[in-house]
């Protein structure tokens, strides 16, 4: 079962968290985190310039609707809907986004499809999804809800933290996002101090060490690139 949304979104620590993943970028969050689950670039958001964070609920589709319904009545405010669809039919439409909407959640992520495009891209709420087509789901399995599912190519536990932008999905413990959120701060404050530099004037080649690691690297010495 879920946790309580109480319970859940009254944790101050878990709190500050997320407050803190909102105001980074996936890449980012990726160079500080190696080790973050990142769902393959075939899920793609269906409106651009979105931001998305928040915990997993999770259902195992199947290719039926009854899951993903019975997913959607137990996740609250906050809460990420990933459907593992597992068919081509469309798992969501403008009723069921609408009903998402108002119960507070952060988002869906479907591995499969979506419809009902021309009202989904006016609701406000982040989707992600492989596409459209305007076939429905059947609605006749028992439904299978927070369980570990895999959403293009990566495992996705209830409870997970999800984080996306339009350049994708990434996905973690709290634990390990609470170890990636601090560099991913630093590198997002160094990149707009490094843009506003080119900005100004000022060559990329003179902010790394792009020659000497090239030369390293040409000479077989162990070298990484470094910003100056």
């Amino acid at each position: 079962m879920a946790l309580s949304t109480v319970t859940r979104w009254n944790d101050e620590r878990m709190s500050d968290l997320l407050d803190r993943l909102a105001r980074v970028d996936t890449a980012s969050l990726c160079d500080a985190g190696p080790g973050l689950r990142v769902a393959g670039p075939e899920l793609r958001p269906i409106v651009a310039g979105v931001r998305m964070v928040g915990r997993a609920v999770t259902a195992d589709a199947r290719d039926d609707l009854m899951p993903v319904l019975g997913a959607l009545e137990l996740a609250g405010p906050g809460d990420v809907l990933i459907v593992a669809a597992g068919g081509r039919r469309a798992m969501a439409g403008e009723l069921f986004v609408t009903e998402a909407r108002r119960r507070g959640l952060a988002g869906i992520v479907i591995d499969g499809f979506c419809r009902d495009l021309p009202m989904l891209v006016t609701l406000g709420l982040p989707v992600f999804a492989r596409g459209a087509t305007p076939r429905a789901a059947p609605t006749m399995a028992v439904p299978t809800v927070q369980v570990p599912v895999t959403i293009a190519g990566i495992a996705v536990d209830p409870g997970d933290l999800v984080v996306a932008d339009d350049d994708g999905i990434v996905v973690g413990t709290e634990a390990e996002l609470l170890a990636a959120v601090v560099t991913a701060e630093a590198i997002v404050a160094r990149e707009q101090v490094l843009r506003q530099s080119i900005e100004d004037g000022v060559s990329l080649f003179d902010r790394v060490s792009f020659s000497e690691h090239a030369a390293k690297l040409a000479e077989g010495e162990p070298s990484a690139l470094r910003f100056l």
